[in-house]
């Protein structure tokens, strides 16, 4: 038996995490999210939302497309991330690729002004199925249907400068230790 669901879907695209921490804690020396949206009232695009150790704690944004940017930040995103409602944090202009296979590994690049970054997901464990209906968690407006497939590692690189570390394990689904994250996801809204 199929069901359709009664929300209005607002955005379809990929969205990629990485969180890395130098112990099992919540505390993480990198918080990058990643999206390729299809489908969003701003358009379709790319876009990285970066905060780490060597952009000193402060986010920035790399994107190709910087209404979709926006409204992501000011949407969905900010929702989930206070932060990220800050629209006075500066969208760098960006191109992006990809290459991989989800099964093995998967790497997002782009290339700014003077300025290169590759994020890359490995060792893959198997997908899972999650629905969320909007305003299930209190304050976040936004449900979702997404396919999430865990990564138990993860690499970011800037520049020339390799990090590597172990996502954490706190806070996980049962049997996965990663806070590394693949997800196709239309979002929906009431």
């Amino acid at each position: 038996m199929s069901t359709v669901d009664a929300n209005r879907v607002i955005l379809t695209g990929e969205n990629w995490v990485i969180r890395l921490s130098n112990q099992d804690s919540d505390i993480f020396t990198t918080n990058a999210t990643f999206w390729r949206i299809l489908s969003s009232p701003g358009g379709p695009g790319h876009v990285l939302y970066l905060k780490s150790e060597l952009t000193e704690g402060h986010w920035r944004i790399y994107s190709d497309n910087i209404a979709m940017a926006r409204w992501l930040q000011s949407t969905v995103l900010g929702a989930i991330n206070a932060e990220l409602l800050d629209r006075t944090i500066p969208v760098t202009d960006a191109q992006f690729s990809k290459s991989g296979d989800a099964r093995d590994f998967w790497t997002e690049r782009l290339d700014a002004h003077n300025e290169q970054i590759v994020l890359t997901w490995y060792e893959m464990g198997e997908p899972l199925l999650v629905h969320t209906q909007p305003n299930a968690i209190p304050g976040r407006p936004y449900g979702m249907c997404t396919v999430l497939v865990p990564a138990f590692g993860a690499r970011r690189r800037e520049h020339a400068r390799r990090l590597s570390r172990r996502p954490p394990d706190a806070g996980c689904e049962p049997g996965f230790s990663s806070r590394s994250r693949r997800a196709c996801r239309p979002i929906a809204r009431r």
